[in-house]
């Protein structure tokens, strides 16, 4: 009897155990993951030339954050390294994964295509172009952020032009049309190159592979607004970018406007990336990466992808950068540390992983 009430116990409490389990694995999953970038975040800003512990640099931030502190006045080399140098180039890192990561989910779910990425409308070779003309031209009256920024958002701007025709926009047409650009562009970045002084193409090639050197709190100031208002409306969205993954038919039969929906969803992208890309340069695979983990880890359902992916993309930049900076005594550009890490890894998937990988986009 007793062992017969054991298992009558089992069989009562373990579908609700299950259930619940079910319902908070993926909220779990991604809570476990943001204490992980901040767990990172922590242990990169200790690295570098000169070693800090975990205790130094929660003092320094304490002493600037904390408008009650009673702490003393922390060392000045202290508060160099960490609040000047360290601190903004892993929140610009963070921003910049985020950007690329929001942007290669939304791109995959619009275009339902698993191999899309925040680049195939054109972004980073309007980019390029912008960056390469105001170093060639450093009297121009807009900086080279400014004129990157400006040549992403044309370039895209342009291949979505080209790709509407009779109201509609087809997936398709977009793709190709931002194929093209990206090719013209690209043939412009060569120009520049073509008549570029010695020491404009070694800073135009430098910027092409990426990187968070000249980071700055004033970086971050214009990045975060951006990045996390896009952020946040796309989120706010993604119950419809699931509607839309199913088809435009779909989508109409179940009163989402494909058409309006896409628009809203790719400028909010494209900004995110444009604003990013022109401060950083450009950095491959990301966008590409952290949707297919995300959804390896948790589904195609993009209410917990989009935030997935997006805390993937910080924690896997600012690794990176970390990497980029100590494993050299010279600073690595983060864009090669990227394609080598990258390569591999989609490799990997297609070649193991790539039914069970990209069925759900």
């Amino acid at each position: 009897m007793p062992h017969a009430s054991v298992i009558r116990f089992s069989k009562s409490h373990h579908p609700a155990q299950e259930r619940w389990v079910d319902r908070h694995r993926k909220p779990l999953i991604i809570a476990l993951a943001s204490l992980l970038l901040l767990g990172i975040a922590v242990g990169a800003m200790t690295l570098g030339a000169y070693h800090l512990e975990a205790s130094d640099i929660i003092r320094v931030i304490r002493f600037h954050c904390d408008p009650f502190t009673t702490l003393p006045s922390v060392s000045r080399l202290h508060d160099t390294i960490v609040w000047k140098i360290r601190l903004p180039r892993i929140l610009l890192a963070v921003n910049t994964g985020i950007a690329l990561s929001l942007s290669g989910a939304v791109f995959q779910g619009c275009f339902r295509n698993p191999l899309v990425e925040p680049y195939i409308l054109g972004i980073s070779s309007g980019a390029a172009f912008g960056a390469a003309l105001g170093i060639v031209l450093p009297g121009f009256f807009l900086s080279v952020q400014a004129l990157a920024f400006i040549f992403a958002l044309t370039a895209v701007a342009t291949a979505y032009f080209l790709a509407h025709t009779r109201g509609e926009t087809p997936v398709i047409m977009l793709i190709l049309s931002g194929v093209i650009v990206g090719s013209v562009f690209s043939a412009f970045v060569g120009i520049m190159k073509f008549v570029a002084e010695d020491s404009a193409l070694r800073e135009i090639v430098f910027w092409l592979m990426g990187g968070f050197y000249y980071a700055s709190w004033g970086d971050v100031a214009l990045l975060s607004p951006i990045i996390l208002t896009s952020f946040f409306i796309i989120w706010s969205q993604s119950w419809k970018l699931n509607i839309l993954s199913m088809g435009d038919d779909e989508a109409r039969t179940l009163g989402v406007n494909p058409e309006l929906l896409k628009c809203i969803l790719i400028i909010l992208a494209t900004l995110s990336t444009a604003v990013a890309v022109s401060t950083t340069g450009i950095i491959a695979w990301v966008g590409l990466m952290m949707p297919h983990a995300a959804r390896m880890m948790l589904g195609p359902d993009h209410r917990y992808l989009i935030p997935l992916a997006s805390i993937l993309g910080g924690i896997y930049l600012i690794a990176c950068d970390t990497a980029a900076r100590t494993l050299l005594h010279v600073e690595i550009p983060i864009g090669i540390i990227t394609s080598i890490a990258g390569a591999p890894y989609l490799f990997f998937l297609l070649r193991s992983r790539g039914h069970s990988a990209f069925g759900g986009a």
